[in-house]
């Protein structure tokens, strides 16, 4: 026989068990409650989205060794810096792409990002006309993933830099870092460690001297 005291604990016990999962239960359904009204309150906020432009893209191809214009319309921000690395990033994702003519894989995340820096003492005149150096940072996985060769690793950084001066033509150098420090070669031959000038960049040249 089970003493009666024995009896009276588990009794106590059953209840407060009972009661516990009671309450619990109660502030699960208060908390998906309160979860359901914040998201009826919370407004919706519509994505930025930036004005569509004439962009030219210098595309490269393997072919011939050369880039040549291509002439897009792209969603463009309105500073100079995301407008650079907007630019780029679309250039990549041509790049990227299965019909590339000079395909390199990684895409529009491969530009870590872009910064702009003035070459020369202003001098009373507009900034925004003033010579720039393009900072353009590449990331590590784009490089280590680059085709070898000097051919292919110099059409990339050439048409980089005809990219950027032939949409903001305030950019007359541009130096390369990879994850923000400077690095000798993209993947073995093209010189990262020399500051590109906009002549250098001209399509037509071919990329070779």
């Amino acid at each position: 026989m089970i003493p009666r005291h024995q009896t009276v604990l588990f009794v106590i016990l059953l209840l407060a068990s009972v009661t516990m999962g009671a309450v619990l239960w109660n502030q699960l359904r208060r908390a998906h409650e309160h979860l359901l009204r914040h998201q009826d309150s919370a407004p919706t906020q519509a994505p930025q989205i930036a004005p569509a432009e004439p962009a030219t893209l210098m595309v490269a191809n393997d072919a011939d060794d050369s880039f040549r214009p291509r002439s897009l319309t792209l969603p463009l921000p309105q500073t100079s810096e995301a407008r650079a690395r907007a630019l780029l990033g679309k250039l990549l994702d041509l790049y990227a792409a299965p019909d590339a003519t000079h395909p390199v894989p990684g895409g529009a995340a491969s530009i870590a990002q872009v910064f702009l820096m003035p070459i020369a003492a202003d001098n009373g005149k507009n900034r925004a006309s003033s010579p720039q150096m393009a900072v353009v940072n590449l990331t590590g996985t784009f490089a280590a993933g680059h085709p070898a060769g000097i051919e292919t690793e110099t059409l990339t950084i050439l048409s980089i830099c005809a990219t950027l001066t032939a949409n903001l033509p305030q950019i007359t150098q541009v130096r390369f870092l990879v994850d923000g420090q400077p690095r000798a070669t993209l993947a073995g031959h093209a010189d990262l460690m020399h500051i590109y000038l906009a002549a250098e960049a001209a399509p037509g040249k071919g990329v070779l001297p």
